[in-house]
Parts: C-alpha cells; sequence; structure tokens
C-alpha cells in the first residue's frame, strides 16, 4: 500500500472559543509527487465510496477522475464495472489522453475517458471531475435551467452553473464530450439535459463536495416548487454574499474532509 499518511490540511481548528467558519481555510503543504499522486488516488477512492452510501450509483455508469501530478496529461479513474462500494486504492486506473491503460488492470469506460478527457483537456487547473448518475440529478436534468439560490447553499452554484440543452446519447465519442466541456466553459458544474450533472475542482475534495452538495440543491428545489406554494429566490446581492461564502473552496474541502475521515474509519480497507 502506498503511503497514505500525508494530510492535505493542516490548520487545526481551536479546541475552544469560537470560529468563523467562513476564515477557516486549508492550508496545502507542498508534497512530493509521489505523496501528492498518493493523496489524490487515496481521495479519490474514499470519494467514491462516500458516493456509494450516499445512494449515487446506477448499474456501471458513473466516475470520478484525479489528474496525475506527474503526468497531468493522464488521470487516474475507477474501473468500469467494479461498485463504487468496492474500489480501493489499488484498484484505480491511470490513462494517458488516448485512453490507453498506463497503471492498473481492468477497462475504462469510454464514456467516463471520453468525457473526463475533453473536461482536463479544456480545464488544465482542473484537478478532479466528478460525474455520476443520482435520482435527483437526472430529475433536475429534465427543467434545463440551473439551480436557482433559493437557499445559502445553492449559492455556490450562483452564476457558476452551466447547462447543456441537448441530448446525443451515451458520450462515447470526441465530438460530443467536446460539446460537454464546451457546455461546462469555466463553471464548476454542468447539467447535461435528460442525463445528470458533472462537476468539477482544484481538487478531489472539491469536486466530490460540489456534486454532492449539488445533488443535495436539487433535491431541495425540486421538493420546494413541488408544494406548490410560492418560492423566493434570494435577491441578486444576497445570493452574491452567499456564493463568496459557501462557494468557497476551503469551506468545500473542509466539508470533504469531514465525510472522508468517517469513512476511512468506516471502510479502511479503501486504503489498500
Amino acid at each position: 500500500m502506498e503511503n497514505m499518511q500525508t494530510d492535505p490540511i493542516k490548520q487545526t481548528p481551536p479546541k475552544t472559543g469560537l470560529i468563523d467558519s467562513n476564515k477557516y481555510r486549508t492550508q496545502l503543504q507542498t508534497r512530493s509527487e509521489e505523496d501528492e499522486r498518493a493523496h489524490r488516488k487515496a481521495r479519490l477512492a474514499g470519494a467514491l465510496r462516500i458516493f456509494a452510501d450516499m445512494g449515487f450509483t446506477e448499474g456501471v455508469a458513473g466516475h470520478i477522475t484525479a489528474r496525475d501530478p506527474g503526468e497531468p496529461e493522464t488521470f487516474w479513474v475507477n474501473p468500469y464495472a467494479l461498485h463504487f462500494s468496492r474500489v480501493q486504492v489499488s484498484n484505480l486506473i491511470r490513462v494517458d489522453g488516448k485512453g490507453q491503460v498506463l497503471d492498473g488492470s481492468g477497462v475504462v469506460n469510454r464514456a467516463a475517458f471520453e468525457i473526463h478527457h475533453a473536461i482536463h483537456a479544456a480545464r488544465p487547473e482542473v484537478i478532479s471531475a466528478a460525474h455520476t448518475h443520482t435520482i435527483a440529478g437526472r430529475a433536475w436534468s429534465t427543467m434545463g435551467r440551473p439551480v436557482a439560490p433559493l437557499v445559502q447553499e445553492a449559492c455556490a452554484f450562483y452564476n457558476n452553473h452551466a447547462v447543456l440543452n441537448d441530448y446525443a446519447g451515451i458520450i462515447s465519442e470526441p465530438l460530443k464530450a467536446e460539446s460537454v466541456a464546451n457546455a461546462l466553459g469555466d463553471k464548476r458544474a454542468v447539467t447535461l439535459m435528460h442525463h445528470g450533472n458533472i462537476t468539477v475542482g482544484d481538487s478531489v475534495e472539491e469536486a466530490a463536495w460540489w456534486f454532492i452538495t449539488l445533488d443535495r440543491c436539487c433535491q431541495i428545489e425540486l421538493k420546494a416548487r413541488a408544494t406548490g406554494c410560492e418560492v423566493h429566490e434570494m435577491r441578486d446581492d444576497w445570493a452574491s454574499l452567499a456564493a463568496r461564502q459557501f462557494g468557497n473552496s476551503g469551506k468545500a474541502r473542509v466539508s470533504f474532509d469531514m465525510l472522508y475521515d468517517a469513512a476511512v474509519a468506516k471502510y479502511p480497507d479503501l486504503l489498500d
């Protein structure tokens, strides 16, 4: 097993007193290439286990990627037809820009390769992308619009959520995948109509957390509008304030790491 002891954060919250969560930030340590690779792979396996616990599974659909720190034109991804709840660090596969497996064994979902390759190629700063077929995400995808600023958490996607208003079946060809990357643009999330959501981040932690919170925001809005009562969106100035606070990358990392720590405690084999 690779060394998984390196931690991404080390700004420990005080044991007593008050803390302003908006000022609490993760501090990224300088890690060796080997340690950074181990870190990303551990978080990737952890994110897949977390997604499994949340019911974010639908047959062979779904994938999360992590760009390799040493060869950034390649990325790590979960293997095809292995349930998220069974993924371990040792199961992860690294592929190049042609879809050739460089590390690991097994096969890669063709749609996973095409979608993630297009996104990673178009967005060099993106370390990770997450996509799977959730119930709420697919229900939301029929709306053809971004989530509205109904609650403060949804403001993480205020002016930061795109929609691909097209459907071309399974995304197994480069041109189809490029349309996804083009629709995403510089945003952190894109909804593919009649399909589901994709989120990206500057770390695995961010991409996974944005996916989780976007799915919850989809659930919230669907439930709120289903009441038939008048639904009040936040004013632009309120939404802009909440976007700065709830769209904060440090808060996303901390939120994910809480889930990751619980997952490792529950499933220590994920690090094998």
